[in-house]
């Protein structure tokens, strides 16, 4: 084999070696969010209010679109308005974070783990907590009610945005 091609094979090699490392792009890691971020959905600043968050990624969007509620996240992604190709979700890990003033620790939300039903609120009112590990929503159902399903376990009728005011028998 002569010099050219034996240095043809060695910058392709580099070039496949360097593809197959399948490093995440910007768009597919989790962005942090800043003091002023606000909700995509309704405008509202997340630092205003208690409980995790989530972020939406979409395909040919450099920025993602943030959530001040993971409510608000599930009822878009299960009930698109519009098809938008989603690159990742990420929620924040509530068995990490502060509930009522949670920062960082975001986790991909497709192998989180949710409470739905308990007593906790989050800024659209009952929300679905998000948690890295079974354990940690184990322990705050127990705590604070309601029950622990995986990403797949949530569905479009468990994600309503009316805040709780269709169940509210005080009015």
């Amino acid at each position: 084999m002569n010099k050219f091609a034996r240095n043809g094979l060695l910058l392709a090699s580099l070039v496949l070696g360097a593809c197959s490392d399948q490093a995440p792009s910007v768009t597919q890691q989790a962005a942090q969010a800043e003091v002023g971020t606000s909700c995509a959905l309704d405008g509202m600043l997340l630092a205003d209010f208690p409980g995790p968050k989530a972020q939406m990624h979409y395909a040919g969007q450099d920025a993602p679109d943030f959530f001040c509620d993971t409510v608000e996240m599930f009822h878009l992604y299960l009930n698109p308005e519009q098809v938008r190709a989603v690159r990742a979700l990420y929620v924040q890990d509530m068995g990490a974070a502060a509930w009522d003033e949670p920062q960082g620790h975001w986790i991909d939300a497709k192998q989180a783990f949710y409470v739905v039903g308990s007593s906790r609120h989050g800024s659209m009112g009952p929300t679905i907590a998000s948690f890295a590990k079974a354990v940690d929503a184990e322990k705050f159902a127990a705590e604070y009610g309601g029950k622990v399903y995986p990403f797949a376990g949530i569905t479009a009728d468990m994600a309503v945005l009316d805040g709780g005011a269709l169940h509210d028998t005080h009015m």
